[in-house]
Order: C-alpha cells, then sequence, then structure tokens
C-alpha cells in the first residue's frame, strides 16, 4: 500500500491511498473513507495503521498545507 498526501490538497484533513490498482481518499479525523474503493481487508488495515497515527497524520497534514516537509509515519507491522 501506499499512503501520500499532497501540499496544500482541499479539505477536509485526509490522506490518499493506493493498493493493487484501487485508489481511496480516507479522513484523518474519522478514519471514513471518502472516495474511491478499496478491498474490505485492505481498508481494513488502513484503518488499523491510521488510528495507531492519526495525531502524526494530523501532523503532516498540517506540514503539508504549509509546503513544509513531512515526517515518515512507520508502516503496520
Amino acid at each position: 500500500m501506499v499512503v501520500q498526501m499532497y501540499y496544500s490538497d482541499h479539505e477536509p484533513p485526509h490522506f490518499h491511498v493506493r493498493y493493487a490498482g484501487q485508489k481511496a481518499l480516507i479522513a484523518i479525523e474519522t478514519l471514513a473513507l471518502l472516495s474511491g474503493h478499496l478491498s474490505p481487508r485492505a481498508l481494513g488495515l488502513v484503518t488499523e495503521w491510521a488510528a495507531m497515527h492519526r495525531q502524526e497524520l494530523m501532523e503532516d497534514w498540517n506540514l503539508a498545507r504549509a509546503e513544509e516537509q513531512l515526517r515518515p509515519i512507520p508502516p503496520l507491522e
């Protein structure tokens, strides 16, 4: 899975996920699927990871909005 954030992206705070030809946008605050599609297994893994790193995701979101360098977030183990 590839998780990305884009500089100066639109609200609400979210991240992009790409996996096996699937694409989705996930809200950071609610972990809701905003658009796109992920298989149930992939969505479950992404949601679990994001729940563990919600604060770091918000920090990176704020850095991206300020066009500053993002900090890496460790993968799910």
